[in-house]
C-alpha cells in the first residue's frame, strides 16, 4: 500500500491506498487561513500542516493495524504557496499562499528583465517581495520551497523543486534570471520531476511525521498536476475540472497553445500538452455568499436545494466572482467581484444560484480560449469537494455545452498520488495506462438543451460586464484608505 497526502488550501486530506485504487483508510483534517487584515495578504500556517500530517499518519495506520506493509509515502498540495525554509529546517514565516497577491511591483520588475508576465501569485514575485520587503526573512532562509516540496524536505532532508516538464520553467526561473533580479541562486534547490524517488524518511522526519523510517519518499508537485492523472484527463480531449476553493481547467491535448491568457505545459505525460486556467475564487465564492447572507448555519446540500428553487439565470441576476481579482483568462489582480441586475425582487436563493452560475460562465471563458485554438475539449471530469453538489455540477454542464463526469472517487489528488508512486517505485512503465485504470467514472452531467439559449445570451452580458467595469475595478485599486 501507499502513503498518499494532499495539502489544499482549507483541508488536508492522506489515504493508505492498494496499488488498484482501493481506499484502505483515509482521514483529513480542516486548515485556516492566517488573519492578519491586510488587503492582498493571504499567508498559510505550515504548523497546522505537520501537526494535521501527524494527525492523519496514525489515524491511517491505526485504521489497518500492525504490520501494514506501507511501500512509500508521496505528497501532493497547493501551489504556487511559497515556503522560506531557515538554515535549521525552521519553516519561517510569512508562508505566501496561492492567493497571496502583493508582489505586483515584483511583477512589473520580472516583466522589465524578462519580457515575461508572471502573476504575483507565482513563486518568483514573492521570492522577490521577500527579499525586498523582508530582508530578515530573505536573509535566514536556506531553501524557497513549495507546499509539497517543503513538506519533502521536512520528512528527508532533501531540498528539490519540482518541474512537471520543461515547458513548466517559463513559470519558474533559471540562472539568468536570478541574477539579474540580484536573489541569490543557493536559495533555489534544483529541480526534479515527479514520480521521482527523493530520498527516504529520516531519523528525524519519522519521530516528528509517524512515518516510518527509512520509507521512501517520492515527488508528486502541484495538486493540478496530479488531478489529471486521478481524473483520467490523460488522453487528448479529457479535460479536468478542479474544483475547490479556487477552480483550475486542465486540458490534455496534442495542440500547443502560446496564449497569454492562458498557462501551457508538457503534460505529465509525454507527449501531450497540459493547457490551464485557472479561475481564482469558486468554491470560496459560495462560503463568502453562503455567510454574507446569513446562511453560515446551514448544510451545504440545504442551500443547494434552496438555490435549486431559483429559475436558471437567477431571475436575470449576474455575478462577477472575482473577489480576489482574476487569473485565466483576465490575469487583472485589480478585477472585483460584483451583482449586477440585483432587484427588490431578488432574494437569497437567487443571489446563491447566480454565484454558482458564475463559475460555470468563468469556466466557459477559459474554455472558449481554448477552443478558438481548436483544442478539442471531450468531457469535463470533476473532482473535489463542489463536485458533491448535483445542481452545481448540472449548471457547469449547461453553461459550458460539454459533459460533465464525475469519478467514483473524488479524491483525485490522492489517486494521482497513487499513479505517481507506482511510477515511482518501477511497477509500470505506463502512467497514462495506469492512472486511467485507477479512474472510475460514476455518473455523468449531460447539457440541458431547454436552457442553451438563456445561457448564450447570460455569457455574453457576462463577458461585457467585465469589459465595462474594467477601468472602474483599476481606478477603485488607486483609491487609498
Amino acid at each position: 500500500m501507499i502513503a498518499t497526502y494532499d495539502i489544499g488550501t482549507t483541508v488536508i486530506k492522506g489515504a493508505l491506498l492498494a496499488e488498484n485504487g482501493e481506499f484502505l483508510a483515509y482521514s483529513s483534517q480542516t486548515l485556516d487561513m492566517v488573519k492578519n487584515g491586510v488587503a492582498g495578504h493571504y499567508e498559510a500556517d505550515p504548523l497546522q500542516w505537520k501537526q494535521a500530517f501527524r494527525e492523519i499518519t496514525a489515524h491511517n495506520l491505526k485504521q489497518v493495524g500492525p504490520g501494514a506493509d506501507v511501500r512509500a509515502a508521496i505528497i501532493s498540495g497547493n501551489g504556487p504557496t511559497l515556503v522560506p525554509v531557515s538554515h535549521n529546517g525552521e519553516f519561517l514565516s510569512p508562508v505566501m499562499s496561492w492567493m497571496d497577491r502583493r508582489g505586483t511591483a515584483e511583477t512589473a520588475r520580472i516583466k522589465e528583465v524578462s519580457r515575461q508576465y508572471l502573476d504575483p501569485t507565482f513563486y518568483l514575485p514573492k521570492a522577490l517581495w521577500l527579499a525586498k520587503n523582508r530582508p530578515d526573512v530573505y536573509a535566514e532562509t536556506e531553501h524557497f520551497l513549495s507546499c509539497p516540496e517543503s513538506m519533502l524536505f521536512w520528512l528527508t532532508g532533501e531540498a528539490v523543486t519540482i518541474l512537471p516538464g520543461s515547458h513548466f520553467l517559463q513559470y519558474f526561473w533559471d540562472d539568468a534570471l536570478l541574477e539579474s533580479l540580484s536573489l541569490d541562486r543557493a536559495k533555489f534547490p534544483g529541480f526534479s520531476k515527479p514520480g521521482k524517488m527523493i530520498g527516504k524518511v529520516s531519523d528525524a522526519g519519522a519521530a516528528a511525521s509517524g512515518l516510518p523510517q527509512n520509507l521512501p519518499v517520492i515527488s508528486a508537485g502541484a495538486d493540478f498536476v496530479v488531478s489529471l492523472l486521478g481524473t483520467g484527463a490523460v488522453y487528448p480531449g479529457r479535460a479536468c475540472d478542479r474544483a475547490g476553493t479556487s477552480e483550475g481547467i486542465n486540458l490534455c491535448t496534442e495542440i500547443k497553445i502560446a496564449d497569454s491568457r492562458l498557462m501551457w505545459y508538457g503534460h505529465v505525460v509525454e507527449p501531450w500538452y497540459n493547457i490551464s486556467g485557472i479561475i481564482s475564487t469558486s468554491g470560496r465564492a459560495f462560503d463568502w455568499v453562503k455567510d454574507v447572507t446569513g446562511a453560515g448555519n446551514m448544510r451545504n446540500d440545504e442551500l443547494d436545494a434552496e438555490a435549486a428553487q431559483a429559475r436558471p439565470g437567477a431571475d436575470r441576476l449576474l455575478f462577477l466572482p472575482y473577489l480576489t481579482g482574476e487569473r485565466a483568462p483576465l490575469w487583472d489582480p485589480n478585477a472585483r467581484g460584483a451583482f449586477i441586475g440585483l432587484g427588490l425582487n431578488h432574494t437569497r436563493k437567487d443571489m446563491v444560484r447566480a454565484v454558482l452560475e458564475s463559475v460555470g460562465f468563468a469556466m466557459r471563458d477559459v474554455i472558449e480560449v481554448m477552443a478558438e485554438h481548436g483544442a478539442r475539449i471531450d468531457d469535463l471530469r470533476i473532482t473535489g469537494g463542489p463536485s458533491k453538489s448535483a445542481l452545481w455540477n448540472q449548471i457547469k454542464a449547461d453553461i459550458t455545452g460539454k459533459n460533465l463526469l464525475v469519478p467514483e472517487s473524488t479524491e483525485s489528488e490522492l489517486l494521482g498520488d497513487l499513479a505517481l508512486a507506482l511510477y515511482g517505485l518501477g511497477d509500470t512503465d505506463d502512467l497514462a495506462e495506469t492512472a486511467d485504470s485507477i479512474v472510475k467514472i460514476s455518473k455523468v452531467y449531460e447539457p440541458c438543451v431547454e436552457t442553451r439559449g438563456l445561457y448564450e445570451d447570460m455569457f455574453g452580458l457576462y463577458r461585457g460586464a467585465y469589459g465595462g467595469l474594467k477601468d472602474i475595478f483599476s481606478s477603485l485599486s488607486r483609491i487609498e484608505d
